[in-house]
C-alpha cells in the first residue's frame, strides 16, 4: 500500500508538470487550430535562463525562475510575431503554422547547441529535494510536493485570469471564433501575443524541475511530446482536458516504471494515445471541429 501511495504521488507530480506544458500547447490551438511544436523549445529557455543566473550571478531562485518565466513569455512571443505572424496574415491555411512551428523548434535546439553545448548540466541544488513522510503512511520527495503544489498555483492563477479578467473574456471567446472576436473589437495580435506569453512562461515553470528532475540540455524540449499527448488524450483545445490527460498520463508512467517495468513507461504513453485516437479522436473533452493539424 505504501509503494502504490508513494507512485500515486510522483505520478501526480510527473502528471502536473507535464499539465504546465500541455496547457500552452491547448491555448495556442484553442485560438489558432494548429499545434505549437516550437513550445519546447521556451521550455529549454527557460531551463537555460534560470540555470545561467543561478551560475553566473549567483541570484536566487525566486529571481532565476522570474527571469526564466518573463524571458521563455518574450521569447514566444518573438517566435509567433517572427515566424508565424507573416504566415496567418498571407493564408489560413494551418498546415504552415505548424511546418513552421517544427522548424522553429530545430532552430532554438540548435541555437542552444551552439551557445551552451550539448553537455548535459544541473542545476544548483536550489529546490529541495530530500524525503519527507505523509502523516507516517508513504515516503516521498519534497520536490515532487513542490512541483505538483506549484503546478497548482500556476494552473489555479490562469483559470482566474481566463475567467476574471478583460482578456481572459477575451480569449475564451476567440476561442469560439477569433474572425468573430476580432470584429466585435478584439485586438487580435495583442491578444495572440498574450496567448503565446502565458504559454511560454508556463512552459518555463515546466523547464525549470523538469531540468530539476532530468538535468538541463538542449533536447529537453523532446519531453514535450508526452504534454502533447497528453493534450490530444484530454482534447486540444480544452485546457480541463490538458490537465486530466496529464495527470492520467504521469499516474500511468510511474505505475508502470513502478509495477512493471521503466522501459515500458514509453510504451504505456503512445499505447493510451493511440487507444484514445481509435476510440475518441477528439479526446476526452474535446469538440469535433472540420480542421485539426
Amino acid at each position: 500500500m505504501e509503494t502504490v501511495l508513494q507512485q500515486v504521488i510522483n505520478g501526480l507530480s510527473l502528471g502536473s508538470v507535464y499539465a504546465l506544458i500541455a496547457v500552452g500547447y491547448s491555448l495556442v490551438y484553442s485560438i489558432l487550430l494548429f499545434s505549437n511544436f516550437a513550445h519546447g523549445g521556451f521550455l529549454v529557455i527557460g531551463g537555460y535562463i534560470c540555470y545561467f543566473i543561478l551560475r553566473s550571478i549567483g541570484g536566487g531562485i525566486w529571481i532565476a525562475s522570474l527571469a526564466a518565466l518573463i524571458g521563455a513569455g518574450f521569447c514566444a512571443v518573438l517566435t509567433e510575431k517572427l515566424a508565424y505572424k507573416p504566415i496567418r496574415e498571407r493564408t489560413n491555411v494551418t498546415l504552415y503554422l505548424l511546418i513552421a512551428s517544427m522548424g522553429m523548434s530545430i532552430v532554438i535546439e540548435n541555437i542552444f547547441v551552439i551557445i551552451a553545448g550539448g553537455r548535459f548540466r544541473a542545476l544548483p541544488p536550489v529546490i529541495p529535494t530530500q524525503p519527507v513522510s505523509l502523516f507516517g503512511i508513504a515516503t516521498t520527495s519534497m520536490f515532487d510536493i513542490l512541483s505538483l503544489v506549484t503546478a497548482v498555483v500556476f494552473l489555479s492563477g490562469l483559470q482566474i485570469f481566463l475567467t476574471r479578467t478583460k482578456w481572459g473574456l477575451a480569449i475564451r471567446a476567440a476561442a469560439y471564433d477569433l474572425k468573430v472576436a476580432g470584429l466585435m473589437g478584439v485586438n487580435v495580435n495583442r491578444l495572440i501575443s498574450i496567448v503565446f506569453f502565458t504559454a511560454g512562461l508556463l512552459a518555463a515553470v515546466g523547464g525549470i524541475f523538469l531540468s530539476v528532475r532530468y538535468t538541463l540540455y538542449p533536447q529537453l524540449g523532446l519531453i514535450t511530446i508526452k504534454a502533447f499527448v497528453a493534450a490530444v488524450i484530454g482534447g486540444l483545445g480544452s485546457l480541463p482536458g490538458a490537465v486530466v490527460g496529464s495527470l492520467i498520463l504521469g499516474l500511468a508512467e510511474m505505475l508502470t516504471a513502478g509495477f512493471i517495468s521503466s522501459q515500458m513507461r514509453d510504451l504505456v504513453v503512445f499505447l493510451l494515445l493511440v487507444i484514445t485516437l481509435l476510440i475518441r479522436p477528439t479526446g476526452l473533452f474535446g469538440k469535433d471541429v472540420k480542421e485539426k493539424v
